[in-house]
């Protein structure tokens, strides 16, 4: 048995890699990439949907392309001690708030350089950015003891484009 797991193992760490180059292609593509069948293919791809380790399936687009303009990161020190009790409470509002704003591509506690969360968002242009932040601020002002922010230029050169295919590349040396 622990053979069979082991090279199920590989088969699904290749059948990851695959999808992090490229998840467009049709389970029979990938099939004869790996050497497997496509139904073999199938139940790979339901077991890592189904074990979290993919969550979906997803295009990366050209945010500039779309019309964006600005890529923040937004990186908050809370204060503390005037949240230490209500942090649950916080936290649901924090998803809440997450959840009404698309322009929200992540956001998690974070740790280091004396902050305790950040968000990545994109914005179409500094007007819209700046309603955001006002609303940001509106919203966890009372909690937030400093912010920063780093604005991206998505029109700007891009050295290297956003793409999870690197990782893929990485694994495979």
């Amino acid at each position: 048995m622990g053979k069979k797991s082991k090279a199920s193992d590989r088969r699904s760490s290749k059948l990851l890699r695959e999808y992090l180059k490229d998840s467009n292609r049709s389970d029979r593509e990938i099939a004869k990439i790996l050497g497997v069948s496509q139904p073999t293919v199938s139940r790979m791809k339901s077991k890592l949907l189904n074990d979290g380790v993919l969550q979906h399936f997803s295009a990366i687009p050209d945010l500039a392309k779309m019309g964006y303009e600005i890529l923040a990161f937004s990186i908050v020190k809370f204060n503390i001690e005037n949240i230490r009790k209500h942090i649950p409470e916080i936290e649901k509002m924090a998803r809440g708030w997450a959840e009404r704003h698309p322009e929200i591509l992540f956001d998690s506690r974070a740790e280091g350089m004396g902050v305790n969360a950040i968000t990545i968002s994109v914005h179409k242009n500094y007007a819209e950015y700046k309603n955001f932040l006002a609303d940001a601020k509106n919203t966890w002002g009372k909690f937030m003891f400093d912010v920063h922010f780093i604005l991206v230029d998505l029109k700007g050169g891009v050295n290297k484009p956003f793409s999870f295919k690197y990782l893929a590349e990485e694994k495979e040396k």
